[in-house]
């Protein structure tokens, strides 16, 4: 199934291109590609091509999981008696009512259409975590996989970074970097997660630690760092001094963040190997922020921080970070009100106006939460389901640090523990989610905690 897996790489070249793949036909055309893989797959395995992956099989509650939670988009569309949908989504009665009082029967989504659309995209992302899981399945496509996904990340890098300073529009003007995404956060959330699958990548590539002497100690260290990976060293730099760049708040101390949280569990479960962590995550700060990050606006970075705390900031930023706040509250009191089912998914946008405050400006598609956006949309059942896939999965890419000792898959379980703590926390301030380049790549992050837990390699002892 050769052809199906170069797909899945273009694929992924593909959709951070229009827009992160926020337009129409973009997300629709990835959800076409994605159920033609599926159904391509699926026709193999019936001929007795192709079988199903250790991988897999260790990920099948997650993948309940997530069928569960499509089954909860579906069933937000089926029209329910309304002395039902009274009961158990009074809100969304509610606005039915408004519009035909003598209502028979509604569905719990205020705007079906928007829910149905996100049902094909949640379908879509579901099966792109299968199919990451069954066509990635030895560790030559594990590495080809993973250096194809930062390769990608380097590439819009540098298409954010040229068209920066050489003062070019791409969609929108900006005096941050953004690349082919619709703003600098989007960017940001899209550079965490490659430099988090680089960095297990370069991880996976120290030695363990011995008994040697100092002598030896450094000339490993120095050949890790400076000769044979540094590409991959190279590669991690232009991304982070492009995070850098982008002048995202959330999205620079999520990446930090995450980074330091991930080193630290590393040390905790990983066996025999505290010291290249050490190293490597030393590195990476002395290099990356005190050295290369000077040249390339850490500075600038530091100081919307600090504007921020001394209220020095513009108007535009002012306006930016009031509205920021005031849909976050006004988003809060929506969900007390259909706090169970939500008002269905993707219906945000429709819902949101009638408790948008009176001197707030502007439409707003998204709520600059994605975790009250969730809540909002699918109430305490969807949210619920969401959070038991990133939990359950997040245990298993730390059981593959503590068990796993082949190299490659500790690397890769740091990768998917530090993806999804960098995504859970800058998803506090923006809707990484609800970007298809972007909820994508993270499905990815999610696939590779269980590749690492259950991949079998060919190695004498222990996996």
């Amino acid at each position: 199934m050769n052809y199906l897996f170069y797909t899945l790489l273009a694929l992924f070249a593909f959709l951070p291109l229009p827009r992160g793949g926020t337009f129409d036909w973009a997300w629709l055309l990835m959800s076409v590609v994605v159920y033609l893989m599926a159904a391509a797959w699926l026709i193999s395995y019936l001929q007795g091509k192709v079988s199903v992956t250790p991988a897999f099989k260790a990920a099948r509650y997650v993948l309940v999981l997530l069928f569960n939670w499509l089954g909860w988009n579906l069933l937000q569309i089926i029209p329910l008696p309304i002395g039902l949908l009274e009961v158990i989504s009074p809100l969304s009665a509610e606005m039915y009512r408004l519009v035909t009082p003598d209502i028979v029967s509604a569905p719990i989504s205020v705007d079906v259409i928007a829910t149905r659309e996100q049902l094909i995209t949640g379908l879509a992302y579901s099966l792109i975590f299968a199919l990451v899981l069954l066509l990635v399945d030895n560790v030559k496509r594990l590495r080809v996989f993973t250096l194809w996904l930062i390769i990608i990340g380097v590439i819009q890098a540098v298409i954010a970074s040229l068209a920066l300073f050489g003062g070019q529009e791409i969609f929108y003007g900006a005096s941050s970097a953004q690349g082919t995404f619709a703003n600098r956060n989007q960017l940001a959330g899209f550079l965490e997660m490659n430099l988090a699958i680089g960095i297990g990548l370069l991880l996976a590539s120290m030695k363990e630690a011995g008994h040697r002497s100092w002598r030896e100690r450094i000339r490993s260290w120095a050949k890790t760092l400076l000769s044979r990976k540094v590409r991959l060293r190279i590669y991690l730099a232009i991304m982070v001094i492009t995070l850098v760049l982008t002048h995202s708040r959330m999205g620079n101390t999520a990446f930090f963040a995450s980074m330091t949280i991930a080193g630290v569990l590393a040390l905790l479960l990983m066996k025999r190997s505290p010291r290249p962590v050490v190293i490597l995550l030393t590195s990476l700060v002395i290099i990356d922020i005190f050295i290369v990050s000077q040249w390339f606006g850490l500075e600038q970075l530091k100081q919307r921080f600090e504007d921020l705390q001394e209220e020095k900031v513009s108007l535009d930023i002012r306006v930016n970070t009031l509205n920021r706040l005031n849909t976050s509250m006004s988003t809060r009191e929506l969900h007390k009100e259909a706090a169970l089912t939500g008002t269905g998914a993707g219906t945000f946008f429709v819902i949101f106006p009638a408790y948008q405050d009176i001197g707030q400006p502007g439409f707003f598609q998204h709520a600059h939460n994605d975790y009250l956006e969730f809540m909002s949309d699918t109430g305490w059942i969807g949210i619920l389901l969401l959070a038991a896939i990133v939990i359950i999965t997040f245990a298993a890419a730390l059981r593959a640090m503590r068990k796993r000792r082949y190299p490659l898959m500790r690397g890769m379980a740091f990768s998917s523990a530090m993806g999804i703590i960098s995504l859970m926390i800058h998803s506090s301030t923006d809707f990484n989610f609800h970007v298809p380049a972007n909820a994508a790549l993270f499905m990815v992050i999610l696939a590779l905690g269980w590749i690492a837990l259950a991949m079998p390699v060919e190695r004498q002892g222990k996996g």
